[in-house]
């Protein structure tokens, strides 16, 4: 393996790496807001649930793009 096939790995990890965090913070950031609104409105959990499952949502359309996109510009390039 060459030092550039190394290095382009490297970057392909890194990038995966960040997604995952990504996709952590986008759902914690909908049940937080849920959970104000839930506070604000007086309500049961119901908008926790829909704004959690609508950032989950968001978070895996979001990772399969970039998915497509780290495998479209690291296996191109012959890694």
């Amino acid at each position: 393996m060459s030092k550039n096939q190394k290095k382009n790995q490297l970057h392909k990890y890194l990038a995966l790496t960040g997604i995952a965090f990504q996709m952590g913070i986008t759902i914690y950031l909908g049940a937080y807001f849920g959970k104000k609104l839930d506070a604000h409105f007086e309500t049961t959990k119901t908008y926790t649930l829909i704004l959690t499952l609508l950032s989950l949502l968001i978070a895996l359309w979001s990772v399969l793009a970039q998915l497509k996109k780290i495998n479209d510009k690291y296996d191109k390039s012959g890694t």
